[in-house]
């Protein structure tokens, strides 16, 4: 039971269904599918077209799509749904042109958007409800506007200087010329009708027609290598959900070319420790970093497209390398700091469902950068991400980018299983620190005995480049503590990332909820 004389938030609690998200809009708008008799999936999908148009720098129509759904009847499921480089991305062509990196703001930063053809991939297999019926109000809302909230004006803010670069960017999130305000509302007539065209037509309403040649033609003019045919053949994939032990449950990930994996190595080393409510706070943070480092080395060197190069998962998830890398962790003394060459990212949406039929979806969805790759197709008002930033243009890089190739991916949805149920769907945004913050989670629920409330609430800290942050909340003395270590402590500016998870008790038949106060969103059930 919590503090009730801190000014902390009690964890949703419901008998029947639950949905937890980044954003009030979407949370009610998936409590309303529910209501109505749809399930899961339908329920996500529909609250995925609201944050689309509620949180328009974090997610949207032109990213991409990654899910886990655990059927009551069936094992977990993992539909990958993200894009692929155009077939003239041949790394050489990179090399030829002087391009050492990918920058995200840039044409070449655009793979062929995913979430699409990942709603309907997963709405044909598993869920009940038309397309038409569940985005009809994410077209309402870009049609009659949408009012801001506060994270959401804090985080458009932040990026004025992004959104004063390109005059289409300025035409439709700075309306007037000037940054829109808390509480003001914003209007997305052209995206409502790709909407609505996409609710009429299918996949090709987005894939083929004028809505493609929209976003090819702004591609092309900036010098992108995209043609029609990349976002004609774009296609979700079933794929082998990947799981390793921890305690008495099992976490499941999808697979490369997502981060998971780096979650699991994490966990796999945490397990040799005793991280319960003995564990001081900073002999955790500092363990944390430890397992956090070494995951993302093996991340950063060996993680790509399983389709076009090979991941060594069974030996990263191996009992022999999780004891390796425990025996290298000095519980007094920080290792060499890990110096990665990409930037950090935060922006993603995620939720977490489960139905009056327990069924459970996490479900994630994701622009990659705020506001993507700055790129907006003006006729379609599709704004476009910025994952193909995260290939190398290294030739015989395992990431290196290719034709038709998947990147490297930060987004990762979670699921918890114990003995062959769901028990736990659960995501945390903010793009690189998301492996580490699913493993934090984790922990704080199955080593702390927290409620997802309570653990999602709790202080964060983040191994990265060479630095370990620790939010604001961290007591000076635990900094003290771990910079006496050797580590070189920052205080980053915005907090670690957004969270959100429903734990499922199946022995009193009641659903636990909740979602991080770092964003505007909330948990409801009923």
């Amino acid at each position: 039971m919590r503090d009730f004389h801190q000014p902390r938030r009690s964890a949703a609690v419901a008998g029947e269904a639950m949905v937890a998200s980044s954003h009030p809009l979407a949370a009610l708008t998936a409590l309303e599918v529910l209501r109505a008799g749809g399930n899961a999936v339908d329920a996500a999908i529909a609250a995925s077209g609201v944050l689309a148009i509620a949180e328009p720098h974090m997610t949207g129509i032109g990213g991409d799509c990654f899910v886990l759904y655990a059927p009551k009847s069936g094992r977990v499921l993992a539909l990958n749904g993200a894009g692929v480089a155009p077939m003239a991305a041949a790394v050489d062509w990179y090399v030829a042109h002087g391009m050492a990196e990918i920058p995200p703001e840039n044409p070449h930063a655009v793979t062929v958007p995913g979430a699409v053809d990942a709603w309907f991939t997963l709405l044909e297999a598993h869920g009940t409800k038309p397309m038409a019926e569940l985005l009809a109000p994410a077209i309402a809302l870009a049609e009659g506007g949408v009012v801001l909230t506060p994270r959401v004006a804090h985080d458009f803010a932040t990026n004025a200087a992004k959104l004063g670069k390109d005059a289409e960017l300025r035409r439709v999130f700075l309306p007037g010329g000037r940054m829109p305000e808390m509480g003001e509302r914003l209007r997305y007539p052209a995206l409502a009708e790709t909407l609505r065209r996409i609710a009429r037509e299918g996949r090709r309403g987005f894939y083929e027609g004028p809505v493609a040649a929209d976003m090819v033609k702004r591609l092309s003019a900036l010098g992108g290598l995209h043609r029609l045919e990349d976002f004609a053949q774009q296609r979700s994939e079933w794929v082998e959900p990947i799981s390793a032990p921890y305690r008495d449950h099992h976490v499941f990930e999808c697979p490369p070319p997502g981060q998971g994996l780096a979650a699991l190595m994490i966990l796999r080393t945490l397990e040799g420790f005793d991280l319960s409510s003995r564990c001081g706070d900073a002999d955790r943070i500092h363990l944390l970093a430890e397992a956090t480092k070494a995951a993302y080395r093996a991340r950063d060197a060996l993680l790509a497209d399983p389709r076009q190069a090979a991941v060594p998962v069974e030996r990263l998830l191996s009992d022999a390398r999780a004891e390796s890398v425990r025996r290298r962790i000095d519980r007094r003394r920080a290792s060499d700091p890990a110096i990665w060459d990409e930037a950090e990212h935060k922006d993603t949406v995620y939720l977490s469902i489960v139905d009056r039929d327990r069924n459970a979806i996490s479900f994630i969805n994701s622009l990659f950068h705020d506001f993507g790759s700055g790129i907006l197709a003006p006729e379609s008002g599709v704004l476009l991400h910025s994952r193909g930033s995260m290939f190398r243009t290294l030739p015989g890089h395992p990431n290196a980018i290719a034709p038709g190739k998947r990147p490297l991916h930060t987004i990762i949805p979670g699921m918890l299983v114990k003995d062959g149920r769901a028990a736990m769907p659960f995501g945390v945004m903010g793009g690189n620190y998301q492996a580490a913050g699913q493993a934090t989670l984790v922990s704080r629920v199955l080593d702390e005995g927290l409620d997802p409330q309570a653990a999602i609430e709790a202080p964060r800290s983040f191994a990265f480049a060479g630095v370990l942050q620790l939010e604001a909340t961290i007591p000076e003395a635990v900094a003290a503590d771990l910079a006496a270590r050797g580590h070189v402590i920052e205080r980053p500016a915005r907090p670690l990332g957004g969270a959100q998870a429903i734990y499922i008790d199946h022995r009193r038949g009641v659903l636990i909820g909740g979602s991080d106060p770092r964003k505007d969103g909330c948990a409801l059930g009923f």
